[in-house]
């Protein structure tokens, strides 16, 4: 029986705990916040995205970030391992559009619960208020964790499970990188990801609160695409948010050196307000609804069309004068405005501070770690788990299981 201590009492923590306790381990979780957990309660806007129903290709997918580098985690423990260790211990799920998974009761807080109770009956032992300062190491192997109140903890094997720097109000400030990197670990470049996206354009601003529902986005840098997608997304006062234009920033921040602003103003995000119609079947749409309001004023007859705070910045775009009686347009403005429709353009400047990202990019460099284990190869004893390893994935439960699946993994 070893002594193991879990530093971080997060998604990845908790699960390398359970898994290593289970492998007859006497584990401690050291927990810098007043509980354990506080990140997990936010997920999924309170709901708890646990994971993705896809197979393992669809995790490949949808993570940008060292991909391979899961393959083994995720055979050890998959989304199918974290379904039946919540609902063995009674907490159902659901599988939502996309494949994102749920407990049934919408509450992070039962997933937390859950979890908690399984730490309990494997009696690992949760010290909470308690910050690792330094992992002690001798001759290559770690030997224990000085705590900021001056003790001394002594383990075998030490899981470092600290998370990035998103949302540091949970307890992610970013500690695990400064202790890893005395150890000798390379830490790469630390980015906020699954973050909003900023624009100086001002009908963001006009739109703020509007959420728009089966569009398409393409993030574009002059005529090259970046990403692509189809789904949900939300105008605010800054800019742009919502699921797909958090997961365009994934890969934005890959494809420009971007921290909070850009370096130029070339990237355009272009919406498709009608992606389901040609530009030839929204002509004919157009032309019926102008049909049935022959005497109505360009800005009163595209209500069936558009959501109403999107119809003075539709035609404002396309310079059509909005008092127009619909019967006096011509062809040409009736192009000028499908066009619109089919691809309104906002310029983005940056993204949001790192603090508001769903989750940080970069990390523990992974070609310092065994994959098959997490197991650092440069400190024997030490493992790594969850969002401080250089992994990270698109929205929809994608980054809760590389939680659940490293940290079991080094559990084990």
């Amino acid at each position: 029986m070893n002594n193991v201590i879990v530093i971080g009492g997060g998604a990845a923590g908790i699960l390398a705990a359970i898994s290593s306790a289970k492998s007859g381990n006497r584990v401690t979780i050291i927990e810098k916040m007043n509980s354990c957990g506080k990140k997990l309660l936010i997920t999924g806007k309170g709901r708890c995205n646990i994971t993705n129903s896809t197979d393992i290709n669809g995790f490949m997918e949808n993570t940008p970030c060292n991909s391979k580098f899961l393959y083994g985690a995720l055979n050890n423990f998959d989304n199918n391992d974290i379904i039946n260790l919540l609902e063995t211990e009674g907490l159902k799920t659901k599988v939502e559009r996309g494949g994102r998974v749920f407990p049934v009761t919408d509450k992070s807080q039962d997933v937390l619960n859950t979890l908690l109770k399984i730490l309990k009956k494997l009696k690992v032992k949760i010290l909470t208020n308690t910050e690792a300062e330094k992992i002690i190491v001798e001759k290559s192997q770690v030997k224990g964790v000085k705590v900021k109140n001056g003790d001394t903890l002594n383990a075998e094997k030490i899981i470092l499970a600290t998370g990035g720097k998103s949302y540091p109000v949970t307890g992610s400030t970013g500690d695990g990188y400064k202790i890893a990197m005395e150890l000798g670990h390379a830490i790469t470049k630390i980015k906020p990801s699954l973050i909003p996206l900023v624009s100086d354009n001002e009908i963001c601003k006009d739109m703020q609160g509007l959420s728009l529902k089966n569009v398409s986005i393409k993030l574009k840098d002059k005529e090259k695409i970046i990403y692509q997608d189809f789904g949900e997304m939300l105008f605010t006062h800054f800019g742009v948010s919502g699921p797909i234009v958090l997961s365009a920033s994934a890969y934005l921040i890959r494809y420009k050196d971007i921290n909070v602003k850009l370096k130029n103003k070339e990237i355009m995000l272009e919406i498709d307000l009608k992606p389901a119609l040609t530009e030839e079947k929204l002509d004919a749409r157009v032309l019926r609804d102008f049909s049935e309001a022959k005497n109505r004023e360009l800005k009163n007859s595209l209500d069936k069309l558009l959501p109403q705070k999107l119809i003075p910045v539709i035609i404002e775009k396309t310079k059509i004068d909005k008092y127009k009686r619909v019967n006096e347009i011509t062809k040409e403005e009736r192009q000028k405005l499908i066009k619109t429709i089919k691809h309104l353009e906002i310029n983005i400047v940056g993204t949001r501070p790192i603090e508001e990202a769903i989750i940080t990019s970069g990390g523990i460099e992974t070609k310092e770690i065994n994959p098959k284990t997490m197991e650092s190869k440069i400190i024997k004893g030490l493992f790594f788990a969850g969002e401080i390893i250089d992994v990270d994935c698109l929205t929809g439960g994608f980054n809760l299981q590389v939680a659940w699946s490293t940290g079991y993994t080094a559990g084990l």
